[in-house]
């Protein structure tokens, strides 16, 4: 049985929620504070969360944040804003998913397996990625540059292995997107995108302006070339 930790402050969402979720064989600890949830955090494991991003003491931003610095779970956050730099700024920050209110309830549990067949893909793939001087040690979520270590954001960080992982393979915007976030991500536009690109390239590319690793295929999509 999967461990489910709800973070959310509205009482009638949470019993329509723990209930759905209980009813499709989940485990639910709920929290509906900050406080709350960093301390069941602290004495719990869970295979995935669920945050809103408005709580009484401050924001599900504060409970990601802290997770991720020492956890992969799962996280998805499901809030009312759907404000495209809250959006950016949850993905960026760690979340792997977002969903709006009011939702669909079969669309928050479709997400909600993807996620959980996803991390324990993750759980069995291989321990490090390496090719053109850049070293993914998977278990840790480091980078590496020439032996340097590479700060990037959750963002950035899932689409360098997602490229790494497919080295000369062209990979289509849909697929990336598809891919990364699980989502219908319509709040991604292509500009969106690019920004990610272009930040990425500004930490791993000798020359930014004129990309070796990371390249963009004219009207299909990126690549990860690898010279052979």
């Amino acid at each position: 049985m999967n461990n489910i930790l709800l973070v959310e402050d509205d009482l009638s969402l949470i019993d329509g929620l723990e209930f759905s979720l209980k009813k499709n064989g989940f485990h639910v600890d709920i929290a509906r504070t900050v406080r709350e949830a960093c301390m069941i955090i602290e004495k719990q494991s869970h295979d995935l969360l669920i945050l809103d991003l408005t709580l009484p003491d401050g924001s599900g931003y504060e409970i990601c944040k802290r997770v991720r610095q020492s956890s992969s779970v799962p996280i998805i956050f499901l809030t009312a804003s759907d404000e495209e730099v809250n959006i950016v700024k949850g993905l960026d920050m760690g979340a792997d998913d977002y969903i709006t209110k009011p939702f669909k309830l079969n669309e928050l549990f479709a997400r909600i397996n993807a996620l959980l067949r996803r991390a324990k893909l993750s759980d069995s793939m291989q321990v490090e990625l390496a090719s053109n001087g850049i070293t993914v040690r998977l278990a840790e979520n480091r980078v590496f540059k020439d032996d340097i270590e590479v700060e990037l954001t959750t963002a950035e960080y899932r689409l360098l292995c997602l490229m790494m992982q497919n080295p000369n393979a062209v990979l289509t915007r849909e697929v990336i997107l598809d891919r990364l976030w699980d989502t219908d991500s319509s709040f991604v536009d292509d500009n969106t995108l690019s920004v990610y690109v272009r930040r990425l390239r500004s930490k791993i590319e000798n020359n930014p302006e004129s990309p070796i690793f990371l390249l963009t295929v004219r009207r299909l999509g990126y690549k990860w070339h690898v010279a052979k």
